[in-house]
């Protein structure tokens, strides 16, 4: 896989060009995007960048975090605050998003979605109203650990940290191992469509989509 160097607007700008020119898979009305990176990885600005760009091109568009889908911390912090296995496999309430993001978005499905349903902070239900996103719309999740749940994605796109840049700027070294199994486990470089070095957020680089070349 040969990397090129391209900036985050010229990054955004092919993403929202791709994702203009597609039809959802599964022949619903929504077109689903999936930003796939750890923590450290700006996947929350690349997904604003897309949704910026998207709406240039006078697409509707509806970003959310997977962060606002985490699990209570009774659940979470089961088996400790700093257990990785627990980070991988327990933080994140997958039901949740089937049922509240995508579930309103498969064929025939009303269209609301619902941006959060967790607040970590004070650990209570976010009570954010169903936000509607109109027919031909898009919406852009983002998180960790996106692409070992089969969620209906028409275009995945991850950012890709070595070991070193991931051990560099991860906050919270104890959760290193879960990264390392997602890598084992699910090869999201070999499952995206587009794959991003972000070893320094400055300097990002691709590989292009998967069945085109890089235009950097």
């Amino acid at each position: 896989m040969r990397f090129e160097a391209i900036s985050w607007e010229r990054l955004a700008e092919a993403v929202a060009g791709r994702v203009d020119g597609a039809e959802p898979a599964d022949g619903s009305a929504w077109l689903k995007v999936g930003i796939d990176g750890a923590p450290a990885a700006p996947g929350a600005e690349l997904a604003g960048r897309v949704a910026d760009a998207l709406r240039l091109r006078g697409r509707s568009v509806l970003v959310v975090g997977t962060a606002g889908f985490l699990r209570p911390a009774s659940l979470r912090f089961e088996y400790g605050r700093q257990d990785p296995d627990a980070y991988y496999g327990g933080w994140f309430d997958t039901g949740a998003l089937w049922r509240e993001v995508f579930g309103p978005l498969e064929p025939g499905g009303s269209g609301l979605v619902l941006p959060d349903l967790w607040d970590p902070a004070t650990d209570r239900a976010t009570r954010s109203p169903a936000v509607p996103l109109p027919p031909g719309g898009v919406l852009v999740l983002h998180g960790p650990f996106l692409l070992g749940h089969w969620f209906p994605f028409d275009l995945k796109v991850h950012l890709s940290l070595s070991p070193g840049a991931l051990a560099r700027r991860t906050e919270e070294p104890w959760a290193l191992p879960a990264f390392e199994r997602y890598e084992d486990e699910v090869g999201p470089a070999g499952v995206a469509d587009a794959v991003v070095r972000v070893d320094d957020p400055r300097r990002p680089a691709w590989a292009g989509f998967e069945d085109s070349p890089a235009t950097g």
